[in-house]
């Protein structure tokens, strides 16, 4: 894809969501931290059922100290490893209070080192809560990079060093969020919706699925 595309692509994808929002629920940067950490490997959807309830109860590092390991998993033991998951976020928890007052860093470097928050996850929490022009690249923006030329690599560092690249103002603090809802509910991994994709135009993807497939409902989101 030329710039010129890119800037296309954005543009009529603000045209029907200007302000593109993460799925996740959350009140704070913690509550953020520990949903997008819980969502490695698991629906947002399914995260928010179980975060819900406990977000009632924990809104800080140390109350989720005191709820404690066994506490934790008891809350998210629907989610997919909820047992290591459960452990790193005691442990990042324990972190955030001893070594930074309870709050949650605005920095990448300081973020990757908390257990289980990896490049991605910290890239979300900059940009939902800090507003940072970060690009969190996690499955459904690796296959839209790829799929339509926009910013292909081998692996989700590649394709964020391109984006970084790539992606022109004014798009690039919600570039991520709209590539997201685009792959998650039109470019899908196993039947890309193109006959209803507004950038299909665009797009370099050379197997464009052109019409529905006969005799079987859309394949749902990922």
């Amino acid at each position: 894809m030329t710039r010129e595309q890119i800037f296309e692509f954005f543009r009529r994808l603000a045209e029907d969501n200007l302000s593109p929002q993460t799925e996740l629920e959350y009140g704070n940067a913690y509550q953020l931290l520990v949903a997008v950490a819980l969502s490695a490997q698991a629906t947002d959807v399914g995260v928010n059922k179980a975060t819900r309830a406990l977000f009632r109860k924990v809104e800080t590092p140390a109350q989720m100290l005191e709820l404690g390991e066994d506490g934790l998993k008891d809350n998210i033991k629907t989610i997919g490893l909820f047992n290591s998951k459960a452990k790193n976020v005691i442990a990042l928890s324990q972190i955030l209070v001893e070594e930074h007052g309870g709050a949650v860093p605005d920095n990448r470097d300081a973020l990757v080192k908390l257990p289980g928050v990896g490049r991605k996850t910290a890239n979300v929490v900059l940009n939902c809560w800090f507003g940072q022009e970060t690009f969190a690249v996690d499955t459904h923006i690796f296959r839209v990079s790829n799929r339509t030329g926009m910013a292909k690599g081998k692996t989700p560092e590649q394709v964020e060093a391109k984006l970084e690249k790539r992606v022109p103002q004014p798009f690039r603090r919600d570039s991520h969020h709209w590539m997201i809802l685009h792959g998650r509910y039109v470019c899908k991994a196993r039947t890309p919706e193109c006959w209803r994709c507004k950038v299909a135009d665009l797009c370099s993807f050379r197997k464009k699925v052109t019409a529905p497939p006969k005799g079987r409902a859309a394949v749902a989101a990922d």
